[in-house]
């Protein structure tokens, strides 16, 4: 599956979806959601809230479709609305409330045992908090800068520096607990 930045669409079938024709919709939201939903899972870890943003973020998506001005491939258009939806239920006080009530928080949780014969990326990064493990995902797959994570977060550079710092260590610590026997599952 091609990451969303890289995916482009035909000028016209952005066209005709502009004009509300269903095909064009359908073959736009064909060729952009698994990846969307794919970015949108990573960010925010919890698949029922994935899913939900999912659709925000394609309802916007739709709306907004006449504002697109080809600077860009659509997926990466598509990419922004996306983690902007995302940072902002990560920001959100109901999520923030979820956390308090759940007895979770915003920090590392502890690491824990992989299971003893094989690992996964997903796994790894679930260990991470929902900061920590958005803020690696756009670093080191989507390609954001710290510069720009720091002004997505309303942070500045050195907190997005941190957040990566210590999940690397993290994970370096989640992949270390029984080396011999891990056998990494490509996420992408």
């Amino acid at each position: 599956m091609p990451r969303l930045v890289e995916i482009a669409a035909d000028p016209a079938v952005i066209a005709k979806a502009r004009e509300g024709d269903e095909r064009a919709r359908g073959q736009l939201y064909a060729d952009l959601a698994p990846a969307a939903f794919g970015l949108i899972r990573r960010l925010i870890g919890n698949r029922a809230q994935a899913e939900d943003l999912f659709q925000d973020t394609m309802l916007a998506f739709f709306e907004r479709l006449d504002t697109y001005r080809a600077e860009a491939p659509l997926g990466a258009w598509l990419r922004q609305i996306a983690v902007t939806r995302c940072l902002m239920h990560l920001r959100s006080p109901w999520h923030r409330a979820r956390l308090n009530l759940s007895g979770a928080d915003d920090e590392m949780p502890p690491v824990s045992a992989p299971a003893p014969e094989s690992l996964d990326m997903d796994r790894a990064l679930a260990s991470l908090s929902a900061t920590a493990r958005t803020v690696v995902w756009l670093y080191e797959v989507e390609g954001y800068s710290h510069e720009e994570i720091a002004r997505a977060f309303g942070r500045t550079v050195s907190f997005s520096k941190s957040q990566v710092a210590r999940a690397h260590s993290r994970l370096r610590a989640w992949f270390d607990v029984n080396p011999e026997k891990v056998s990494c599952t490509p996420i992408f």
